[in-house]
């Protein structure tokens, strides 16, 4: 996989570094999630599983306690002495702490790189990495850490649920002029706006839908404030991150403001929480049949009232993908 090119390994790993987020889900998803040395935002990306996998039963995470492994030192990488550093060494490149020849050290002292990240936003890759950079889709990435688990059977299992999903959504979708306006924001000391289409990882839960994105011309990862969403008057809003125990109060950072009660989606509330942008395979399945609900209700069923706690309990037939089969497969029962 770009950009380390071939990575051969005597045997699947058992301690795993990771930094992002879409890394740390893939060895969840692979029954490896018990084995992280470490994750950038541990306790709070482990609240936010926690929320969703509440409908697991028999999966959870335990991260808290991890070191956070964002622009870490590169002693901390001796220390932890993993067997895989499923992080791309090109995405460490981008950190202040790091150079190529830190990441080629740590490749040759402690162990291999593994991991595409840039893939989340098609971003620029670090000088000298372009020629051997390329992207991928977030399930291609996937597929190909799952061969360094040496976990195929269970990657074509939860692909096979991912696949299903996307068909059921696919199958149901009104015509475009019948899908809602939607701007897909971040509500964290003020308005950061977050594109619904285009390439990358982060909108692989979101560009399925085709719904005419009501801030596109807003450059993403830019902060507006509550005039110009205003001015832009959709009829759906998701907030990315909204999902816990603050939707309430993230919530009323938008629909308090005087100048959002022209806005649609606060008129008719509308105004929904879905995850952390930055999720691997587990957080997608989630996220496909959170923003179903919320868009087409018609079509898939409503997303409930929610005033933050665990994800919301469907009634079996409302249900978008088979949770028994999820947790059979992340567990191994195959």
């Amino acid at each position: 996989m770009a950009p380390m090119g071939t990575v051969e390994f005597q045997s699947p790993p058992e301690s795993v570094f990771t930094v992002l987020l879409h890394h740390a889900d893939m060895a969840l998803a692979l029954g490896y999630g018990d084995s992280l040395t470490g994750m950038y935002n541990p306790e709070g990306f482990e609240e936010s599983y926690n929320t969703l996998l509440e409908r697991l039963d028999g999966v959870s995470v335990d991260w808290s306690d991890l070191v956070d492994t964002y622009n870490p030192d590169k002693e901390l990488l001796y220390e932890l002495d993993s067997d895989i550093h499923l992080e791309d060494p090109a995405n460490m490149v981008l950190m202040d702490a790091w150079e190529t020849e830190d990441v080629e050290e740590i490749r040759t002292n402690v162990s291999p790189w593994f991991g595409n990240s840039l893939s989340r936003n098609h971003s620029e890759p670090p000088k000298g990495w372009a020629d051997r950079y390329r992207y991928y889709t977030l399930w291609e990435i996937f597929g190909k850490v799952a061969e360094v688990f040496q976990e195929g059977t269970r990657y074509e299992a939860l692909s096979e649920i991912h696949t299903n999903l996307l068909s059921t959504i696919e199958s149901g979708l009104p015509q475009s002029d019948d899908r809602p306006r939607t701007a897909r924001v971040l509500l964290r000391k003020g308005i950061w706006v977050y594109q619904m289409n285009g390439p990358g990882t982060v909108r692989a839960h979101t560009r399925v839908f085709d719904v005419e994105d009501a801030l596109a011309d807003v450059p993403n990862a830019s902060q507006i404030d509550i005039e110009g969403l205003a001015e832009a008057d959709p009829e759906v809003v998701l907030v990315d991150g909204g999902l816990g125990p603050e939707w309430t109060s993230t919530k009323q950072q938008l629909t308090d403001e005087p100048a959002a009660q022209s806005i649609t989606a606060v008129e008719n509330d509308q105004v929904y929480p879905i995850g952390v942008r930055y999720g691997g395979p587990v957080m997608n399945v989630f996220q496909l049949e959170t923003i179903a609900k919320q868009l087409f209700p018609e079509q898939f069923g409503e997303w409930p009232a929610y005033d933050g706690g665990p994800y919301p309990e469907f009634p079996e037939d409302e249900q978008l993908f088979d949770r028994q089969r999820m947790v059979d497969v992340i567990n191994g029962d195959l």
